[in-house]
């Protein structure tokens, strides 16, 4: 059994905080349990009590420039959410919230390894209602430039990831990857993959006001051809790994769990959302599903073995 029968939610409450990569502001995150049919809610705690409410919802992005950036009707806004969510949905939490004190969330290492260790640690509760997927029954398909995503509609009930990047550098180069997304292969396989850019991008961030927090402790500087980290890569497709965590963060914005396959070619922010509005746009082209498990064992039990 590949997906998860039940909602769940976090055990307890959890805390971390750190520096956001482009606002370069310190802020400190706090992760809570939340009743069934809640979803993923944002708090912005730093802001009037009305105000400070975001949906993790894809008609709420606001902008996709090196982030995805989420904005309320009140204005509020709060960026870099994606490497959160990505944890968040690949570990198989439907409902939580999400207290934060600032305008954008950490960073971290630049991956979701630290909210995937924070979320297992703390633990993650199963709970008294069906999960409701969205199965995609047609193609959904999106094209910007040499940008392209689709869902397509699945054989079985998981949710497979396949995703082809082509950088015109040698440290980087042609890469493609699938997966098959499960806790147990998000925890193992995705999870640790940091964000990378180009050295010579840095100076034309910082004019935009971007990148203020961006340094080689939360990301993979590259130059030309090389690598400029002291520590090199994780793994040789560190890259396309990445690439495919962003894409689980980003479509984690339809606000259910989804049954299909994803198929990108030069997947980043934009063309995701773009995909995850084209969803919600096309009713016909999926349907709410349920599931029943072949087994009684509990959705936690996948978890434990992600460790």
């Amino acid at each position: 059994m590949t997906s998860i029968e039940f909602q769940q939610t976090l055990a307890s409450s959890a805390i971390c905080a750190g520096i956001g990569v482009h606002s370069g502001e310190r802020a400190r995150l706090t992760l809570k349990p939340a009743p069934v049919g809640t979803g993923i809610r944002f708090h912005r705690v730093d802001v009037p009590e009305a105000q400070g409410w975001i949906d993790a919802l894809g008609d709420l992005v606001h902008d996709v420039a090196l982030g995805t950036k989420l904005r309320n009707e009140y204005g509020t806004t709060l960026s870099t959410v994606e490497h959160l969510l990505a944890a968040v949905y690949g570990l198989g939490i439907d409902n939580m919230i999400i207290e934060v004190d600032g305008p954008e969330v950490p960073i971290m290492d630049g991956s979701s390894s630290l909210y995937t260790d924070l979320i297992l640690r703390t633990g993650i509760r199963q709970q008294a209602r069906r999960a409701r997927y969205i199965r995609i029954l047609k193609p959904i398909e999106v094209q910007d430039g040499p940008k392209s995503a689709m869902l397509l509609p699945s054989d079985d009930n998981g949710f497979h990831l396949d995703a082809t990047i082509d950088f015109d550098s040698e440290a980087i180069g042609r890469q493609r990857k699938s997966i098959l997304l499960t806790p147990r292969s998000f925890a193992r396989e995705l999870a640790f993959a940091r964000t990378f850019g180009f050295y010579r991008d840095i100076k034309k961030l910082h004019s935009m006001g971007l990148g203020q927090g961006a340094s080689m402790e939360n990301a993979i500087a590259v130059e030309d051809d090389k690598i400029l980290n002291p520590e090199g890569l994780r793994v040789e497709d560190e890259f396309i790994r990445h690439k495919i965590l962003d894409a689980v963060g980003d479509l984690a914005l339809v606000g259910h769990r989804l049954i299909g396959r994803y198929v990108s070619e030069q997947p980043g922010h934009s063309i995701n959302n773009l995909l995850v509005r084209e969803v919600l746009n096309r009713p016909d082209a999926w349907e709410f599903d349920t599931l029943e498990s072949e087994s009684t064992d509990h959705a936690e039990t996948a978890l434990a073995h992600a460790l």
